[in-house]
């Protein structure tokens, strides 16, 4: 998903001087490996931001802008990023996980009648 105007390496810069690491695990930032916060690995394929907004890029734009007007009380602070920041960081967040199949990774719950007739719910086999 392309942003126009913004740039993922610039992106990249934005999160590591910003410190996002402090709190979560973003694949390619060195040092990006807390679990304080959600990881953002395989952010492109996520349905929801803050659990309530469509994952799109002006919503994640705005959410990095200002998370509290999307989700009061939520523990993501204001780190006053610029427009063209907050661009550029959603344009990175959003090369993760781009590309790739969208296969259920093994240990997640399966879906009713996915793999079989039983209604219980079972854990995907581990390859």
């Amino acid at each position: 998903m392309r942003l126009a105007g913004a740039d993922t390496e610039r992106g990249r810069a934005v999160i590591a001087a910003r410190g996002c690491g402090a709190c979560h695990v973003i694949p390619g930032v060195r040092g990006a490996t807390s679990w304080a916060g959600p990881p953002l690995t395989e952010w492109s394929r996520r349905g929801y931001l803050a659990g309530q907004h469509p994952n799109s890029p002006e919503n994640l734009v705005a959410w990095l802008r200002d998370p509290q007007a999307m989700a009061p009380g939520s523990a993501m602070p204001n780190l006053g990023l610029t427009e063209a920041e907050a661009r550029d960081a959603a344009a990175y967040l959003f090369t993760l996980g781009a590309g790739r199949l969208p296969e259920v990774p093994a240990g997640l719950p399966l879906g009713p009648k996915d793999a079989g007739p039983r209604e219980e719910p079972r854990i995907r086999p581990r390859a």
